[in-house]
């Protein structure tokens, strides 16, 4: 099991304590693109292939809904 993957796993395991990085590093090893925030926007755009999420910079952790919505799109796309 390859590092990412166990990242990954514990990401799913526990949606509650996730950093921002580690979604960001997930996102970016799997080829999606990052556009960052203009403006004084949080939120950072990730595409690729025509799907694409939206996800906010926040400190501790990131929301849950939105691990979650990463979550479903990595396991749609097969990490």
């Amino acid at each position: 099991m390859s590092q990412l993957e166990k990242l990954f796993e514990q990401i799913r395991n526990n949606p509650k304590t996730v950093h921002f990085e580690e979604l960001d590093k997930i996102l970016r090893r799997i080829g999606f693109e990052r556009r960052q925030p203009r403006g004084g926007s949080s939120h950072y755009v990730y595409t690729k292939n025509g799907k694409q999420i939206t996800v906010p910079y926040r400190r501790p952790y990131v929301l849950e809904v939105y691990v979650k919505q990463v979550i479903d799109l990595v396991e749609g796309d097969n990490v």
